[in-house]
């Protein structure tokens, strides 16, 4: 794979792009492009790259288009074609191609406002699942202690508020900072940037929750985004101690995503 690609590969993964790769991988007799060809697709069509041009191109757009608009964050498919027969070509060869999709915008993204201790067994948890978790502290000394994993990354912010940059569209989010007066910056955040969240929440009591509920109502933050807002969280599996705490919002965490039809 050429340098040029990869940077063009790097550059729609960073911005978060569905996209797929087209290779031509085997040929039989006369094709309009060498074996190792590769194409980039988007969704607005050929991206980069060529296999061929023409019906031979087109049909690959196709094929890829059809892998985009599906709901799996990553795929493959092999195709074979003879030019003549199957796409009305004058070349008289046979063209395989191998396609594969990749769909950041569907990873699944958990961010945790807070390194504690409940955050700090949570995190050992979401690492052995396919996830991506970004853990945002203000403490140096904690966010240390986290596990080290490829699918853990541990953000220092001078205020927790700052770390909403950090949250992408899509991402479930967990608010479980030092306490009250730092969560509620974080919400405000959240709130202002106005995100598609498929999970937002805090962590504490059923009267803790009503009390922010109406905190944030009175500060006039919009009533939809309050409601959405789960507090407590986690399922009740068992008692009070961080480690427990953690596998209910673990087993809650992968309840919503199979809802909302993700893979865990």
């Amino acid at each position: 794979m050429n340098a040029i690609l990869l940077r063009q590969i790097e550059a729609l993964l960073s911005a978060r792009a569905a996209f797929c790769v087209a290779t031509l991988v085997d040929a039989r007799g006369s094709i309009p492009q060498v074996v190792g060809a590769r194409a980039l697709f988007t969704r607005d069509g050929l991206f980069f790259g060529t296999v061929g041009g023409g019906r031979l191109e087109s049909r690959c757009r196709e094929i890829a288009l059809e892998m985009l608009a599906g709901e799996a964050g990553a795929g493959t498919r092999f195709a074979r074609f003879n030019l003549m027969k199957d796409l009305g070509m004058t070349c008289a060869g046979e063209a395989a191609v191998f396609f594969e999709v990749q769909r950041p915008d569907l990873d699944w993204d958990i961010v945790i406002f807070g390194a504690g201790h409940v955050a700090q067994k949570l995190c050992r948890f979401l690492v052995e699942l396919d996830c991506r978790v970004t853990c945002i502290d203000v403490r140096a000394d904690w966010l240390d202690r986290l596990p080290r994993a490829e699918a853990l990354e541990a953000v220092q912010v001078p205020e927790f508020e700052e770390g909403v940059r950090r949250v992408r569209p899509q991402s479930m989010v967990l608010v479980m900072t030092m306490g009250h007066a730092t969560d509620v910056p974080v919400l405000k955040a959240i709130a202002a940037a106005a995100l598609p969240l498929p999970y937002l929440g805090v962590i504490g009591s059923k009267s803790k929750g009503q009390a922010l509920r109406r905190e944030l109502a009175r500060e006039g933050l919009d009533p939809a985004f309050v409601d959405r807002i789960v507090c407590p969280v986690g399922e009740k599996v068992g008692n009070n101690t961080p480690a427990e705490i953690a596998v209910g919002i673990v087993s809650q965490l992968v309840r919503v995503r199979r809802s909302s039809g993700g893979n865990s």
